[in-house]
């Protein structure tokens, strides 16, 4: 008898516990303060003294093309070299089979 009390009890159990969280849960959610857009977090800074949305966007573009500007110029001035390094094997070779002949 005493080990069909725990089997009994289980069920009794889990519907208690699968009632009782979910109600917990609505009530908790009934009782909580609504956030307002008035609550900020953190220190509440001017809107005179911060910075406009475009301001931020046009910081951003001009750091992308001085970012653009620079790989630009490092792609050109690699691919000088590479064509000097081209130009000066070629005069080699040329030089090298002129005195072989």
């Amino acid at each position: 008898r005493e080990a069909r009390l725990p089997k009994m009890l289980a069920p009794c159990l889990l519907r208690r516990v699968v009632f009782t969280v979910p109600l917990v849960f609505v009530v908790t959610l009934l009782l909580a303060e609504p956030v307002t857009s008035d609550q900020e977090a953190g220190t509440a800074i001017p809107a005179e003294s911060r910075p406009c949305v475009d301001c931020h966007a046009f910081e951003f573009m001009q750091r992308a093309l001085q970012d653009l500007k620079k790989t630009a110029y490092n792609l050109d001035t690699r691919t000088q070299t590479l064509l000097l390094q081209v130009e000066k094997r070629n005069l080699c070779d040329c030089v090298t089979a002129n005195l072989l002949n």
